[in-house]
């Protein structure tokens, strides 16, 4: 029987609870708030969100499946003692699988595609706003990820990079600076329909992300 419309309203509302508790908690975690081993306290992340437990607890089983909470039956959720080698690892893991995403749109991207990701290279070197220079770098990944015409890419790439939280390298202008020299030379390699070079330019831009990441991290305190 088919689920009323109504029915689905209320899914698809929960589901988007579910996604801000969990980027919420993921925030939290990355900044430093929540340590590993800390108990997250589930009722104070709904009052803050403006939410019930519900899509809270929904949140952090989901965050378990990414490695970054675990559920200790009869005791609670708590953010996992996540290493460094941990941090190094998903986005080594993000990088292989988007270095071959670029490996593929080599061959696909049109030169439309080509000159629109020159265009956001471009916006995003002339951007002063970091939250701008976040969306427009979104929209570049997006549209290399796209040309691989492959949904099961695409897809485990929008998990992987959804575990990194909204503005996760604000602060940190290493980042920006690195990856804007980086975007640049991706395009080269994409246009020149050059497969191996986009491939493993793409794999070191993720790697760097990774070793910033853990970097930052340890300015944070979060392995204090």
């Amino acid at each position: 029987m088919a689920q009323p419309v109504g029915g689905r309203s209320v899914e698809a509302a929960s589901s988007v609870l579910k996604q801000i508790a969990a980027q919420e908690i993921r925030r939290m975690v990355f900044a430093g708030e929540m340590r590993p081993g800390t108990k997250v306290d589930q009722d104070a992340v709904a009052e803050s969100l403006g939410m019930s437990k519900l899509p809270v607890r929904e949140a952090l089983i989901s965050l378990s499946g990414e490695g970054i909470i675990e559920t200790i039956p009869r005791r609670g959720a708590f953010v996992a003692d996540l290493s460094r080698e941990d941090i190094r690892d998903h986005y080594w893991m993000l990088g292989v699988i988007s270095g071959l995403a670029a490996e593929r749109a080599s061959a696909t991207l049109s030169d439309a595609d080509l000159d629109e990701l020159r265009v956001l290279a471009t916006e995003m070197e002339e951007a002063t706003d970091l939250l701008e220079i976040e969306r427009l770098n979104f929209r570049f990944h997006r549209l290399i990820n796209l040309g691989t015409r492959s949904r099961r890419l695409i897809a485990e790439l929008k998990l992987l990079s959804g575990a990194i939280p909204s503005g996760f390298f604000d602060s940190h202008p290493d980042s920006v600076a690195s990856s804007l020299r980086d975007h640049r030379e991706i395009v080269d390699a994409l246009a020149g329909r050059s497969p191996g070079m986009a491939r493993t330019l793409t794999e070191g831009h993720f790697l760097r992300g990774g070793h910033r990441a853990v970097a930052l991290l340890e300015e944070r305190g979060f392995w204090r």
